[in-house]
């Protein structure tokens, strides 16, 4: 507490306010000893200027008070000071800690917004010079010997590289690397970094590093460094804590990322192998196929097509087309498996039944439950006509388009694959003319449920129809035509897998060579009359 007159002279000073100021005299003017918020708001509380109570605040040395004047019956001015330090540090600190809090709640949202982990390590450098340090250095588990590196630093672009570097030239980046407790930043001398711990544009002398793990799930997701120029403030003990606490939220998103990355790839190198086969022609003969799964997010299903050409135009091509029951991933693997089965078995292909049985002993002793039918056709050219070998197994025999538009079903039958222990079959051999086509499909076809009422069966009656419209037309254009129409028909409702597979005999023939790799290539074309 202080006492000072109306005309800003001191009247006196109680013990607390003397340790403030010690070398204050009675009759001292105000504006010399305390400071200037102090008299400022003496000379409005004096002089009838203020508006209501005066009441003001301010430094004093390293501590903040709040100041209170009272009136005297004399007509001086008590003014009583209030330390109010720790409670402004206490709301500074409540204040950056809601700060921080949402900065993380931000970081984590942004992060764990993109699964995509080229943008998730790019964000996380870019935030953290946003919010951290003005350069950051983010390294990655090592590809090999190199490491990939994703570099930032405020108002410069976002790079990426991968090289060879020596992690231990960073003292504490090997231990951070492998999921360790940091290294204090004073413990880091930054005179000592190596050069590729620094951004390419960041020129400004280091004067505090801080290298914090990325943890991931249940393995380390990187390391992430940190950068402040000499002109700026050291890193503090709270600015390590919340560069762990933004790195632990960076390590789940890159983890996570990294995660989905890796099922990706594996998705995509086993989808490149369950997808049916692109087809075209082979040894002068049309081949056309298309496949459309029930879950059109998953591309795959229980429907399978391959055509596995012979060694040369002479030799017989295999074609195959099957239905797993059951659809999505489950039936997937199991065709996968009946395709490799059967790939497997070429060596057997000119004896359809022999086939057919040793695949269903492969199938009868694999752990799956669930059965498939199948229809093998041998392909093989003579002259200007296609001749087939026809075996069903269960599965619905394939439709015969004549030039005339006359639509013939082939006469083979045969019991399910993976059901009964011993298989039967029929074989049927038909001649293709030019012009003429052998379709083989599945009952995702025939099975198609819509229409205008939305319940009605394409069913077989109508693709036959459909068949008969075809005539003459190449093998592509027949499989487009039936996909188009059954689309049609389906309209937005749910569906069977959908395969389709047309077999051929152009009406333009070819006189092929073989080139090699069981492909033909054309060398002379005549019209056939």
């Amino acid at each position: 507490m202080l006492v000072a007159d109306r005309d800003g002279g001191l009247v006196e000073l109680n013990g607390a306010a003397r340790q403030l100021w010690s070398d204050a005299v009675r009759g001292d003017k105000l504006r010399d000893t305390v400071p200037s918020w102090l008299a400022e708001a003496h000379g409005r509380f004096t002089d009838g200027t203020s508006c209501g109570a005066v009441r003001t605040a301010g430094a004093v040395a390293d501590r903040f008070f709040e100041a209170h004047p009272t009136p005297t019956d004399e007509g001086d001015v008590v003014w009583w000071l209030v330390d109010d330090t720790d409670r402004r540090l206490a709301e500074a600190a409540l204040a950056g800690t809601r700060r921080r809090t949402a900065l993380l709640a931000d970081v984590s949202s942004q992060l764990l917004s993109t699964l995509n982990l080229t943008r998730c390590l790019e964000a996380t450098a870019r935030m953290a010079t946003d919010h951290l340090a003005e350069a950051a250095v983010l390294v990655a588990p090592p590809q090999g010997r190199r490491h990939p590196l994703t570099y930032a630093f405020r108002g410069g672009p976002v790079t990426r590289v991968t090289a060879s570097v020596e992690v231990r030239d960073l003292p504490g980046l090997a231990e951070a690397l492998q999921g360790f407790p940091p290294v204090p930043a004073r413990w880091i001398d930054p005179a000592r970094l190596p050069g590729w711990s620094r951004p390419a544009g960041f020129r400004e002398p280091v004067g505090s590093v801080i290298v914090a793990p990325l943890p991931g799930h249940g393995v380390s997701a990187g390391a992430l460094v940190l950068l402040r120029s000499s002109g700026e403030q050291a890193f503090s003990d709270d600015d390590e804590l919340f560069a762990r606490l933004f790195a632990a939220r960076a390590g789940a998103a890159l983890s996570a990322a990294r995660l989905y990355t890796e099922q990706s790839s594996i998705t995509a190198t086993l989808m490149r192998e369950l997808l049916p086969p692109r087809l075209e022609s082979v040894h002068g003969v049309e081949y056309a196929g298309a496949y459309r799964p029930a879950r059109d997010n998953e591309h795959i299903g229980g429907d399978f097509y391959d055509v596995h050409p012979g060694a040369g135009p002479t030799e017989e091509s295999l074609v195959t087309l099957g239905d797993v029951a059951g659809k999505g991933l489950d039936a997937a693997v199991l065709t996968g498996k009946i395709r490799n089965t059967l790939h497997a078995l070429l060596p057997l292909a000119t004896d359809h039944v022999r086939m057919l049985t040793l695949l269903n002993k492969a199938l009868l002793s694999s752990p799956h439950t669930r059965f498939a039918t199948l229809v093998l056709a041998s392909v093989r050219r003579r002259g200007s006509e296609v001749a087939l070998r026809l075996t069903s197994a269960g599965h619905l025999p394939p439709l015969i388009v004549r030039a005339d538009g006359t639509v013939e079903e082939a006469a083979t039958r045969g019991s399910l694959i993976g059901a009964l222990p011993r298989v039967t079959a029929t074989t049927a051999r038909v001649t293709l003319r030019p012009g003429e086509t052998c379709l083989l499909y599945t009952d995702g076809v025939t099975e198609a449920r819509g229409g205008p009422l939305g319940g009605e069966l394409f069913g077989e009656h109508r693709l036959k129809r459909v068949l008969a419209e075809c005539a003459g037309l190449p093998a592509e254009a027949v499989v487009e035509r039936i996909q188009m129409l059954t689309a049609q028909w389906l309209g937005p409702g749910s569906h069977d897998d959908i395969a389709t597979v047309a077999i051929g005999a152009p009406r333009v023939a070819d006189r092929t060579v073989a080139d090699g790799r069981g492909r033909a290539r054309s060398t002379t074309r005549r019209r056939i009359p």
